[in-house]
C-alpha cells in the first residue's frame, strides 16, 4: 500500500514538474540529462587519459628498445644503429602530444554536435516554411470562397435574395386549406376593383373558415380600414405577413401570436369579389411570392 504524500512533498513534486515544463517549453535540457551529459563527459575524459597513458606506455617502450639497440653493438649491425640514434635523437613532447590528441577529439566532437545544430535548424526552417505555405493556402482558399459567395450573391436578383433570407430566419406552415384563385404578380385582368399587381396569393374558403397564424410574431397592425378590409399585420424580425379581407379579428393590436394559433376567419371585406384570404409576405416592406416561401 503506497504511502500518502504530506502537502510539502506534493509542493515539491508540482514544482519539479513545472520546472522541466518551463525548461522544456524554453529548449533548455533537463537537469537530470545535463547531469548525464556531465557523466558521461567525465567518463570519456577518463577514457581519452587511459588512451594517452597506453601510448606514452608504447612510447616509453619503444624508447627502451631503441636505447637497448643503442648500447649494445654486438648485437646489431651499424646500420641499426645509426637508424636509432637519428630516431633518438628526436625530442619528443608527450605534453605537446597528449593536448594535440585531446584537441582533435574535442574538435570532432564539436563539429559533430555543430552538425546536428544545422540539421535541426534545417527541419525548423522547413517546418516554418511549411506553416506558411500551409497558413497562405487556407487564406486563399477563405478569400476565394469569400469572392465566390459575393459573386453568387451579385449574380441573385433581389427577389431570390430575400426569399433565401426569408427560409433562413422563418418558420412558415399554411394559414387555411383552400384553392388558389389569384397568385402573386401582374394580373391580366384587372379592373377598378382588381389591380394589375397582385402583392400577395388569395386563398379561396368559405365564409368564416378558422385563420391559422402562419408564424410566431407580434401583432402591429389590427385594422378595418382600406382596401384590405379587416387586416392584420404580424411582425417577426424584418418579416411581415398580412392577413386580408377578413369577417373576424380574433387578436388586436400588441398582442403576441404563436404559430398555428386561431387569429381570424376569412371574409371578404374591403375591396374583394367574394370570400378569400388575401395572404401577404413582405421583407423590409419589400413583397415577395408566398408560393416561393410555402405550398399554399
Amino acid at each position: 500500500m503506497e504511502r500518502a504524500l504530506t502537502v510539502e512533498e506534493k509542493i515539491r513534486r508540482a514544482e519539479e514538474i513545472y520546472e522541466r515544463r518551463k525548461r522544456a517549453e524554453n529548449g533548455e535540457m533537463p537537469i537530470k540529462m545535463k547531469d548525464n551529459l556531465k557523466s558521461n563527459d567525465k567518463r570519456k575524459d577518463i577514457k581519452l587519459l587511459k588512451k594517452i597513458l597506453v601510448q606514452l606506455l608504447i612510447c616509453s617502450l619503444i624508447y627502451t628498445t631503441f636505447y637497448l639497440i643503442k648500447n649494445n653493438e654486438y648485437i646489431f649491425s651499424n646500420d641499426v644503429l645509426k637508424k636509432a640514434n637519428e630516431i633518438l635523437s628526436h625530442d619528443t613532447n608527450f605534453m605537446e602530444l597528449y593536448e594535440n590528441i585531446k584537441n582533435g577529439i574535442i574538435n570532432l566532437f564539436n563539429s559533430q554536435n555543430k552538425e546536428q545544430e544545422e540539421k535541426q535548424e534545417e527541419q525548423k526552417q522547413e517546418e516554418t516554411n511549411l506553416n506558411e505555405a500551409i497558413g497562405g493556402a487556407i487564406e486563399t482558399t477563405e478569400n476565394n470562397n469569400e469572392q465566390n459567395e459575393t459573386t453568387q450573391n451579385q449574380k441573385l436578383s433581389q427577389e431570390e435574395q430575400d426569399i433565401n433570407n426569408i427560409k433562413n430566419t422563418t418558420s412558415f406552415i399554411k394559414p387555411i386549406e383552400g384553392t388558389i384563385s389569384s397568385s402573386f404578380g401582374r394580373r391580366e385582368e384587372a379592373t377598378g376593383s382588381v389591380p394589375k399587381n397582385h402583392t400577395g396569393t388569395d386563398i379561396a374558403a368559405n365564409l368564416g373558415t378558422k385563420i391559422k397564424s402562419s408564424t410566431d410574431g407580434e401583432v402591429v397592425l389590427a385594422s378595418e380600414e382600406g382596401d384590405y378590409g379587416k387586416h392584420l399585420k404580424i411582425q417577426i424580425g424584418e418579416v411581415s405577413i398580412i392577413y386580408a379581407h377578413c369577417n373576424n379579428l380574433y387578436v388586436k393590436q400588441g398582442d403576441k401570436v404563436v404559430q398555428g394559433q386561431e387569429i381570424a376567419e376569412v371574409g371578404s371585406t374591403g375591396n374583394s369579389t367574394g370570400p378569400h384570404l388575401h395572404f401577404e409576405i413582405r421583407i423590409s416592406e419589400r413583397t415577395v411570392d408566398p408560393q416561393k416561401i410555402l405550398e399554399l
